[in-house]
């Protein structure tokens, strides 16, 4: 298991997920339930949305859709946030609030 060094940001109504992925590791394929921005801050990933791939070079914004089935590969060491309007602060909530179960 790598540590991806997850970081949480909570100010107000947003919320903020930082994961650091080495290169050639992913993000797990997941969905939310609400669209949401995600910034790559640092690195080259391939993001795959609904099946279709994209090769993304950081800095960069892209918008997730609700209901978006999305994995995000890392080329070389990147930053990637996921941005979600939420108004808690609990870091192990969140998930179970914004990522629909499979």
């Amino acid at each position: 298991m790598i540590d991806l060094n997850i970081k949480h940001y909570f100010s107000g109504r947003e919320y903020a997920k930082e994961m650091t992925l080495p290169a050639a590791y992913y993000a797990e394929t997941h969905v939310h339930k609400f669209d949401h921005l995600s910034i790559l801050a640092s690195g080259t990933v391939t993001v795959t949305l609904d099946g279709v791939a994209q090769t993304h070079v950081g800095p960069t914004c892209l918008t997730i859709r609700a209901g978006q089935v999305h994995r995000i590969e890392a080329l070389t060491d990147s930053v990637w946030f996921c941005v979600h309007a939420h108004e808690g602060n609990d870091p192990d909530a969140v998930d179970r609030i914004l990522v629909k179960e499979a």
